[in-house]
């Protein structure tokens, strides 16, 4: 039998836009609470909730963003970010995420790559002033007009104005949108060096949020725990569209993820759901403090971003109560979730597959040489099909095409198994990505920053195993002539407020020549299986 598999179609896709949704949320549970904010203690019913967002909406049309204009959104998880999200949809406007890691450069290329025409914006985070970084943009990038700094005057302003704005113009926006218009742009990291921004519609992430949900049996009695950022589709999707579809609460434990506050976010907030990625778990159950915290109310959660171990699976149900806990698996171009196990999934299901298609989508493995469906059991390359793939790669058509086949089916450059009954287990990745703790890192992006250093002549990133985030980034280097061998110390000073922290190799090895193939390629391989031998 080929490793071929459709999702049920029993549940009906949403064919409206994010902002007609959230108005059919909030005629039907206007009082229930929407949003908590435990770092600040604030609070808002869907009434509220929904008079902000046109607030923000207002505000954003006051200042001459229109319908299809993009809006970066640059913050760790707040409120804000929250409010910004929802008021974006509601008037068309595309909001790019942007990584509160990023740094000037990274910054720069976004900015300018996505042509955005406005920012919200923190003032900075730990030792990094955005608002800086902001300044080195615009000047480079003059079509970024627009700068709202939260926590300043200028989003006061912009709230003022709002408020005291003609509502009915967001109507009229609404009843011109589409569900098929583009309404959110995450950049991943690419193989070719700079990142790609997977351009995302309202039926893509609407419904993505949607399905998840009910895959879970949520309902307006549900409360989350999001501790995921929502700069990626994990919080914004899963999260937040998954909550507000649902009329659910969205319970916002802290800025940046902390073990502590998360598991007193979901004992005082009396969470019936918890996400996370392994790590964030692994965290949370090892925290001194765990047994004092009351978790009685959680059935239910979601762990994705890497394989879950089976032991934290196991204890995932057994000491913090979440027995309804589900694996997904997907990526961002595919808004995110391809695959979820399902709520009465045996335990090893759980921890073996990352479960089966979901609603509407079709799911394949494929021989990476041939394209044709590999039979069951045998590994090849997983492809996805439906409403949940991207509308393509910002202003980038030949990346796009390099993606989705001519049939629509992204192709995911991940090596899977399906068995018989249509599981999918993952077991390795065509493309040398590293994942640590639950961010993608592409090595070419890194090899390509390090090459600018003076005194490297070559380098070459793998991931090399490790204990708390799975994977961390090791650089191998050449260097020039007689330059002295770069150390950790020098490469992390090189990297310094130039280059997410994440992606910060953790480990260097200076070497003579790279392992080689007969056909002069890089052996990367052979690299990790030395590596490992190194760093015993």
């Amino acid at each position: 039998m080929p490793s071929h598999e459709a999702g049920p179609t029993d549940l009906e896709l949403l064919e409206t836009t994010i902002g007609e949704n959230l108005a059919a949320t909030v005629a039907a549970h206007g009082s229930r609470e929407a949003l908590v904010e435990c770092a600040s203690g604030r609070r808002w019913t869907y009434d509220e909730l929904s008079a902000d967002v046109d607030a923000v909406a207002l505000g954003l049309l006051a200042l001459g963003v229109t319908t299809g204009d993009r809006v970066g959104m640059w913050a760790p998880n707040c409120a804000e970010w929250v409010l910004t999200q929802y008021a974006t949809a509601r008037i068309g406007a595309i909001l790019v995420n942007i990584n509160p890691a990023y740094r000037a450069h990274e910054l720069a290329f976004v900015v300018g790559q996505s042509g955005m025409r406005a920012i919200v914006a923190v003032p900075g985070l730990r030792d990094a002033s955005f608002t800086a970084m902001i300044d080195e943009a615009r000047a480079a990038h003059p079509s970024l007009t627009d700068v709202v700094v939260i926590g300043e005057p200028s989003w006061d302003a912009l709230l003022a104005t709002g408020r005291a704005a003609d509502p009915d113009v967001l109507d009229q926006i609404g009843s011109g949108l589409s569900a098929d218009d583009p309404i959110n742009i995450q950049y991943t990291s690419g193989t070719t060096g700079f990142p790609k921004g997977a351009t995302l519609s309202h039926r893509n992430i609407l419904n993505n949020g949607w399905f998840v949900g009910e895959l879970i049996d949520y309902s307006e009695h549900d409360r989350i725990c999001i501790p995921v950022p929502f700069y990626h589709c994990f919080g914004m999707v899963m999260g937040n569209l998954a909550a507000t579809s649902h009329g659910a609460t969205m319970v916002v434990p802290s800025p940046s993820f902390d073990a502590a506050a998360t598991l007193r976010a979901a004992a005082d907030e009396r969470c019936t759901s918890l996400y996370g990625v392994p790590t964030m778990f692994i965290a949370m159950l090892d925290d001194p403090a765990f047994d004092t915290y009351d978790l009685s109310h959680l059935r239910t959660g979601i762990m994705a971003g890497s394989p879950c171990p089976v032991e934290t699976m196991r204890q995932v149900i057994d000491r913090m109560g979440a027995e309804d806990v589900s694996i997904c698996y997907g990526m961002t171009e595919t808004s995110p979730v391809s695959t979820q196990t399902r709520t009465d999934d045996s335990l090893d299901r759980r921890v073996s597959t990352v479960g089966r298609a979901g609603p509407h989508v079709e799911v394949k493995v494929v021989d990476p040489l041939t394209g044709e469906s590999s039979p069951r059991g045998v590994p090849g390359e997983l492809c996805t099909r439906g409403y949940l793939v991207m509308l393509g790669y910002w202003d980038q058509p030949e990346r796009t095409a390099e993606a989705i086949d001519g049939d629509g089916w992204m192709h995911t450059g991940d090596l899977a198994v399906m068995d018989d009954d249509g599981y999918v287990s993952i077991t390795g990745r065509i493309k040398d990505v590293v994942i640590r703790g639950g961010e993608n890192i592409y090595p070419r992006e890194v090899e390509e920053f390090l090459m600018g250093h003076p005194d490297v002549l070559d380098v070459q990133v793998i991931g090399v195993p490790d204990d708390r985030y799975g994977e961390e980034v090791m650089a191998w280097v050449r260097m020039r002539g007689e330059a002295a061998p770069l150390t950790v110390d020098d490469v992390r000073e090189f990297c310094a407020g130039r280059l997410a922290h994440y992606k910060v190799p953790r480990h260097v090895a200076v070497v003579d020549e790279f392992p080689m193939t007969v056909t002069g390629k890089v052996r990367k391989v052979e690299m990790r299986e030395r590596a490992v031998e190194m760093l015993r």
